[in-house]
């Protein structure tokens, strides 16, 4: 072998081990970043949550096989499947005992080290309790929050009888602390998903442009496909978004081919790190000799920048999503629009009708926590909050003249964080309809 070939060998060797070492300290940065996020939502997040809600003691249940969905934020999982041990069943446990801290306990299930204090066996569980007596037990039982409902039957009826009947009959459900717990954020989770905010925005604005879509050649699906392939060349969940014609007439199919005068949009978000995003972005396709969008569209747009202005202005922390919601329709009736409280039901009226549904995000595409809309009859009660993650959406049927006064469907949406001084923007929100030419 000649002495280049052997350098260049030597070279590509470096190169692949370089790759490695940089993609190992990205997965450690990540790790760390979450253990940090889990240590501090249970320093300051969780006994608020508990003691707002008047739990005195939260046990999640661990089967093998069968984690609950807060696993990743609590940082503990299921025990082995050894069923003749008796190590199928695990808990992870959290005690209000007073002062600053929550006691926090891994009961026959493995806990992070950082996180836990305590560690058993799974049969020291009712010893445990006993020794606690708490009045109130929440457990993950809910009818309408999934994020709150990780107990299966068989492990409640486990739970049960591990418990005894004096502290079987203090269960109750704990779907408003876990909606507390995951909907409240600590500073890292907001810097946090102001990136994976960024990046979706990035994603879908280069999407639906140019360099993806040639009109009359590229397809929805192909546009879906992209997406996908880009999420997985930057280490991400590669779930593609496709986006959907609104003008001049819906279409949603993945072989639909895009053609010149559609209106697209997106409604998307990316997966990071156990953060969702949901964003909206649009663009229109230029029909040959034209330089702009047609005049009604970029009407209908400006009407939606200012129908936004009017809402992100009204919105103040410490009140019900259902208050805040009727608030913001009487500010947006005083200024001609007119409200439709349910999506799509557009009425024969000649206005422009506006729907809102700003709802909580974070750990899915839409959250758990509290909601500005009608149809979430649940999250509209509850107090919205400093630190809540939204979705600032909502939706505007313009009437186009073009249509013979038929309207269009026109929705913007980008995540905001809530503060002491209302609503701040987490990355650039939409601020034009795209061109493709």
């Amino acid at each position: 072998m000649s002495k280049i070939r052997v350098f260049l060998c030597i070279i590509s060797v470096f190169i692949i081990v370089q790759g490695f070492h940089i993609q190992a300290q990205e997965a450690k940065v990540r790790s760390e970043m979450l253990d940090l996020i889990r240590q501090e939502k249970m320093d300051i997040i969780l006994p608020q949550a508990m003691r707002e809600n008047n739990i005195d003691m939260w046990i999640i249940v661990q089967k093998f096989g069968h984690i609950d969905p807060l696993s990743d934020d609590l940082g503990g999982s299921s025990p082995s499947d050894k069923w003749s041990e008796g190590e199928f069943l695990g808990y992870l446990v959290f005690t209000d005992r007073g002062g600053d801290r929550i006691e926090r306990a891994a009961i026959g299930a493995r806990g992070d080290r950082n996180i836990y204090d305590i560690f058993g066996k799974t049969e020291d569980l009712k010893k445990f309790v006993e020794e606690r007596d708490p009045k109130r037990i929440g457990i993950n039982m809910s009818e309408r929050i999934g994020a709150a409902d990780g107990l299966t039957y068989t492990c409640y009826l486990s739970l049960v009888k591990a418990l005894g009947e004096k502290y079987a009959s203090r269960l109750v459900s704990a779907e408003k602390l876990v909606c507390d717990f995951r909907s409240r954020r600590v500073a890292k989770e907001i810097v946090l998903y102001g990136k994976a905010g960024e990046l979706t925005r990035q994603l879908m604005e280069r999407a639906l442009s140019n360099e993806v879509i040639i009109p009359g050649v590229t397809t929805l699906g192909d546009v879906s496909w992209w997406m996908a392939d880009q999420l997985l060349a930057l280490g991400h969940n590669p779930r593609g978004g496709r986006p959907g014609v609104i003008y001049p007439k819906r279409n949603n199919s993945s072989d639909y081919i895009i053609q010149r005068g559609d209106l697209l949009s997106m409604d998307w978000g990316i997966n990071m790190m156990n953060f969702y995003c949901d964003v909206k972005r649009i663009s229109y396709v230029l029909r040959e000799g034209e330089t702009d969008l047609p005049p009604t569209i970029k009407d209908a747009f400006e009407h939606g920048k200012k129908v936004r202005k009017i809402l992100r202005k009204e919105v103040k922390t410490g009140h019900r999503g259902i208050d805040i919601l009727e608030h913001l329709y009487l500010k947006l009736e005083e200024a001609g629009y007119q409200r439709q409280e349910v999506e799509d039901r557009v009425s024969d009226s000649p206005n422009i009708e506006v729907t809102i549904g700003w709802h909580s995000v974070g750990n899915w595409g839409h959250g758990v926590g509290p909601a500005i809309w009608t149809e979430k009859p649940l999250r509209r009660e509850m107090v919205l909050k400093p630190t809540h993650l939204m979705a600032f959406e909502f939706f505007m049927y313009v009437p186009l003249p073009e249509w013979n006064g038929k309207k269009l469907r026109l929705g913007l949406e980008d995540d905001v964080v809530i503060t002491e001084n209302g609503v701040e923007w987490l990355y650039p929100p939409i601020d034009r309809i795209h061109l493709i030419r």
